[in-house]
């Protein structure tokens, strides 16, 4: 659910693993109204639905909405994915913060585990996909996590998502970023500089250290200047569709009962229907 939705990848997505695994369901894109989303959600148990995925602008709206809300959900301040329970109960989670790491472990392998072992991690921007990293990297180790935003009070604000967890969150101004990487383990992209449509995402990488992991959340291009910059000086590097791919597998297993795989055959199908749309 979302408005406009018509864009979601999520029914190929999904569609793909209903059809491997031989279940018989559907994943539809609906186009709700934020004046109509409590409605919609309240209806979803009479209409035969397992759960829904939530994308912009419902995300934060539905927390005043479902029954439950988890703690990931909770602490990222936004719901992606909910599970209506037997009894029609609504149950609400966000999967953002896990398909970024997943995506993240899989491109960079065991080299990973090095970076999350005491290097700092730094993140671009300080937007909702900045709650899910500031999130999923604490709860995956990383002790100094280091945000660049232009407005660094955004920035400083994100600092509450870990309170008392032993986990520091520095903020930082975009003039400072250079200095900012000079001993970073992982870098990454959660702003919309790069994305197709989007201002360019510029940045000096000449300090990052070589043997440091860049991740780009953004998927179209799948290969932004911010990645081929880092894939030209040897850093492991790492597109954003894999983090949409993942973080649909929580919400898959929730309502079928499977834990799907993310493989190349997956990642074509969504690449197609991507490029599709632009097409069109």
């Amino acid at each position: 659910m979302g408005w406009p939705v018509s864009h979601s990848l999520s029914p190929v997505l999904h569609g793909h693993w209903l059809a491997r695994h031989g279940i018989a369901g559907s994943y539809e894109a609906i186009p709700v109204e934020p004046d109509e989303l409590r409605a919609a959600l309240g209806n979803l148990a009479e209409n035969g639905f397992r759960g829904v995925n939530l994308t912009v602008p419902h995300k934060e709206a539905a927390l005043d909405i479902v029954d439950s809300i988890d703690d990931t959900a909770r602490r990222i301040g936004a719901v992606n994915t909910i599970i209506v329970g037997d009894d029609g109960t609504l149950s609400a989670t966000n999967t953002d913060a896990y398909g970024l790491i997943e995506n993240i472990r899989a491109g960079a392998g065991a080299a990973l585990e090095v970076r999350f072992d005491g290097r700092p991690a730094v993140i671009l921007g300080a937007g909702g996909a900045a709650r899910a990293a500031v999130v999923g990297l604490a709860d995956a180790g990383v002790t100094d996590i280091r945000i660049v935003n232009r407005t660094v009070a955004r920035a400083e604000a994100l600092s509450v998502l870990v309170g008392g967890s032993g986990v520091t969150v520095s903020a930082h101004g975009w003039d400072t970023a250079a200095a900012v990487l000079a001993d970073a383990g992982l870098l990454i992209n959660t702003s919309t500089l790069g994305m197709a449509g989007q201002p360019p995402l510029e940045l000096d990488l000449s300090r990052l250290p070589g043997d440091a992991v860049v991740n780009d959340i953004v998927y179209a291009p799948l290969e932004t200047e911010l990645l081929a910059a880092a894939r030209d000086r040897g850093n492991i590097a790492i597109d954003g569709l894999g983090m949409l791919l993942h973080q649909a597998r929580a919400g898959f297993h929730a309502w079928f009962g499977v834990d799907p795989v993310v493989d190349e055959e997956l990642r074509a199908a969504v690449l197609a229907a991507r490029d599709a749309q632009a097409a069109s």
